[in-house]
This record gives C-alpha cells, sequence and structure tokens, in this order.
C-alpha cells in the first residue's frame, strides 16, 4: 500500500511540474492582434483585463476564430481592434442590433458594460432608434449644436438625424416604409438598455476615419458597429520587459504581481542575460516552478510522515491482530501544509 501511495504522489508531483509551465501567451486571435493590456490566455496582459476576452473557435470550418468581449449580458464578436496610446479602442456587434441585412422584427436587451471594468462607451458612437413609443419617448427636433455638444441639450430623441435620413448600406429606409427614427446621445450602454424597452429595435454606429488619397486623415464615415474605449496602463516594468530580451508583460496568476514573460521562464524585471543572472543572485527572480518545487518539497515531508505514521499503526496492528486500529489520514483535500 505504502509503493502504491508513493506511486500516486510521484505521479502528482510529475504531472504539477508539466502543468506548472510558463505561460505562452497568444499574439493573435484569427485575424487580430492581441497585445498589452489585453490577453487571451491568463497570466498574459494586464489583470485589469483578466477573463474579459476569449477566442473561440468560428462554426464554420473556413472562418478563422473569433475574439470575443465578455459582458454581462453575454460574448459579443470583436470587428477590429486599435492599440493607440490615444485612442485606443475595440469594435464590437451586437447581434440584436438591427441592420439593413438582419432586421429585428422584435425589442431585444442589447449589450451591457460592465462599469467596474477599464472598458467605456465611447463618445464617438451614435445610435438609432425604430418604431419608439410616443407616449414613453420624446421625440422631437434637436437644435444642431447638440451634435457638438450632446451634453447640453435635453434627453429627447432627435427625429431629424442626420443619419435617420442616410442609413449605411439603406438611405432611403424611412422613406420607402413606415419605419420611425429617431437619434440619442446616450452616456452609458445603460441607457440604450432602457431607451430599447420603448423602442422596437436600435442601431449602433460609430464614425471611422477615412484615409484621403494622399495618406492623411479625409471624412468621417459611419459604419455598423459599437466602439469601446479601453485604457492602455503606463508601465515603466512592461516597456522594460519587451524592450530588453524581447519580453512578454504578464502577471502572477496567484498574486497579480508583474512578470516579464520569457519564453521558459519568468523574470521581475527583463530577459535580457544579466538581468536574470541578477535576479538569480539577488533572489528577485520568480518562475512558477519554485512553487512546484516547494508543493514538491511539503508532498515529500507529508508523505515521509505518512509512512512513518503508517507504521505506528502497522505495530499495533502485529501485536494485536483481533482489535481494529484506525487513524487519521492526510490527503491533497484536507492536508494544512
Amino acid at each position: 500500500m505504502a509503493a502504491a501511495s508513493l506511486f500516486l504522489l510521484l505521479s502528482t508531483i510529475t504531472f504539477s511540474i508539466s502543468s506548472s509551465s510558463t505561460t505562452s501567451c497568444r499574439s493573435f486571435c484569427g485575424l487580430l492582434p492581441i497585445h498589452y493590456p489585453l490577453s487571451i490566455d491568463d497570466g498574459c496582459g494586464s489583470p485589469l483585463y483578466r477573463h474579459l476576452l476569449s477566442c473561440n473557435a468560428s462554426l464554420s470550418n473556413n472562418s478563422p476564430p473569433i475574439l470575443l468581449l465578455r459582458t454581462p449580458s453575454g460574448s459579443y464578436p470583436i470587428i477590429s481592434l486599435s492599440y493607440s496610446n490615444q485612442d485606443s479602442h475595440l469594435i464590437i456587434s451586437d447581434p440584436s442590433m438591427w441592420t439593413c441585412k438582419a432586421p429585428s422584427p422584435f425589442p431585444q436587451a442589447p449589450i451591457s458594460l460592465d462599469t467596474s471594468t477599464r472598458f467605456s462607451l465611447s463618445s464617438k458612437n451614435s445610435f438609432l432608434f425604430l418604431n419608439c413609443s410616443p407616449d414613453t419617448v420624446i421625440i422631437e427636433r434637436r437644435p444642431a449644436v447638440c451634435d457638438k455638444f450632446p451634453d447640453r441639450c435635453g434627453s429627447s430623441c432627435d427625429s431629424d438625424a442626420y443619419l435617420c435620413q442616410n442609413f449605411p448600406g439603406c438611405p432611403n429606409l424611412i422613406a420607402e416604409s413606415s419605419t420611425t427614427c429617431c437619434s440619442y446621445f446616450p452616456t452609458a450602454m445603460e441607457s440604450v438598455r432602457k431607451m430599447v424597452r420603448h423602442c422596437m429595435g436600435y442601431v449602433g454606429l460609430y464614425w471611422r476615419v477615412k484615409e484621403s488619397d494622399d495618406g492623411g486623415d479625409g471624412d468621417e464615415v459611419a459604419e455598423y458597429g459599437i466602439r469601446v474605449d479601453f485604457e492602455i496602463p503606463v508601465m515603466a516594468k512592461c516597456r522594460n520587459c519587451v524592450d530588453k530580451g524581447n519580453g512578454t508583460c504578464g502577471f502572477d496568476t496567484v498574486t497579480g504581481n508583474f512578470l516579464c514573460l520569457c519564453g521558459g521562464e519568468n523574470s521581475t524585471t527583463s530577459c535580457e542575460g544579466e538581468n536574470i543572472n541578477q535576479a538569480l543572485a539577488d533572489g528577485s527572480w520568480k518562475h512558477r516552478a519554485s512553487a512546484v518545487v516547494i508543493a514538491v518539497s511539503a508532498t515529500v515531508a507529508s508523505f515521509a510522515g505518512l509512512a512513518g505514521f503508517g507504521a505506528l499503526i502497522c505495530y499495533p496492528r502485529k501485536m494485536r491482530p483481533n482489535k481494529v486500529v484506525t487513524g487519521g489520514v492526510q490527503s491533497n483535500e484536507n492536508r494544512l501544509f
């Protein structure tokens, strides 16, 4: 029995060591790049965005994987990403959103953003609401100044909005149907969800700057989708990790502390050889295998104690074979050390 227990413990130790290798951070999901602070693998990127993105296989065999944003109301496909320091954002698609190609016949709850995260609804969005109830929604023409300063205007829904007369893909929608349309400028997705309760559908549009013929910025065009902004934390440690040794910024999945991921090893500084040697010398080196070594030592010590305790039990059993002797046996579930 002791031999079988030893084999089981050694097997567990071997599995723990093999499963505690350094994190492999994927840099792409399909065609979309994954960079700091975002990630699709635990321990990569910034802990501020932990578990907020996922990379799922496409339902079509010929299509690339789909990058999804996780929210309280579900997961939504991400169309594009920008990591510009002054303009970092992502564009998501809401399947419940009305489009020319896929009109929603019944009202559905739109996306909900968790306000406790670093994601926020961009001010570069425009929202249109279709067939709203005039009894519960104030539908009226708003002054032109509201386009530039929406916070100075009331909460009415603009019935004369430019986009209502120029739907992307179907500009004559209003003129050729009995659909009513108005535009509203919410500051949060919760406002959109409240509006949809009184309307038959909604349209999310974001303004994209087209590139001009000379390579500069051209006109802005409205496209289907919802723009969500995010912050890029400024960390000297991360910059040092990338610049010195081409490391990948990540974090300890237990403590949340910064880690520079260096392929087969992790460091608290960078992946440069001299920095790694210095880390080894001053004791600041952090590698997940060290935790496993400690666990292995504790497990071996526990087994030694268990074996000794088992010997004490076996001795009185030989002396008094007719009396049952019981004793507590430690396991991985109830072991205290």
